[in-house]
């Protein structure tokens, strides 16, 4: 008659903890990596969004020899960042509206960023405040210096 061997028929207790802590560290590494790279990709995304809407505003004003009053006069663009928030545009040249340059975005010194139209993404939080100061605009996706500069508010 045949005898089966029955000493060791499956994992122990130690061997089920130290595969779940190595997999719990593993976990620790790579999670914050890959939540780096999604922010990296969508401000990426947000930074191309704007530089889209801004070719399309250029175009607009070519052709009417005006700003639009906000972005639904333009076919095509995006309307909504990575995040799920709205583009927030203000126009400001040739706008009529008392108030208007109140609205403007600020610099660090808070000077406004543009003089032609203000165009940003309010980023990852969904917050932002008028200057770029603010806590709340740091992860903003901004345009500064009427196109010269596109991307997070805490790089301007």
């Amino acid at each position: 008659m045949l005898r089966m061997d029955t000493r060791k028929q499956g994992f122990t207790l130690l061997d089920l903890l130290v595969a779940i802590t190595i997999i719990a560290i593993i976990s620790a590494i790579a999670t914050p990596i890959y939540t780096q790279f999604v922010d990296s990709a969508n401000d990426a995304a947000a930074t191309s969004d704007i530089l889209e809407i801004q070719l399309a505003i250029d175009q607009f004003n070519a052709a009417t020899f005006a700003y639009p009053d906000d972005l639904t006069e333009l076919a095509g663009v995006p309307t909504v960042d990575p995040w799920g928030n709205a583009y927030s545009y203000l126009r400001i040249d040739g706008n009529p509206t008392p108030g208007i340059k109140g609205q403007q975005r600020k610099d660090k010194n808070l000077n406004p960023l543009n003089t032609d139209f203000d165009l940003f993404s309010v980023g990852k939080d969904g917050a932002t405040k008028g200057p770029l100061t603010a806590k709340d605009s740091h992860d903003d996706i901004i345009r500064a210096g009427n196109g010269g500069f596109v991307g997070r508010g805490e790089d301007h």
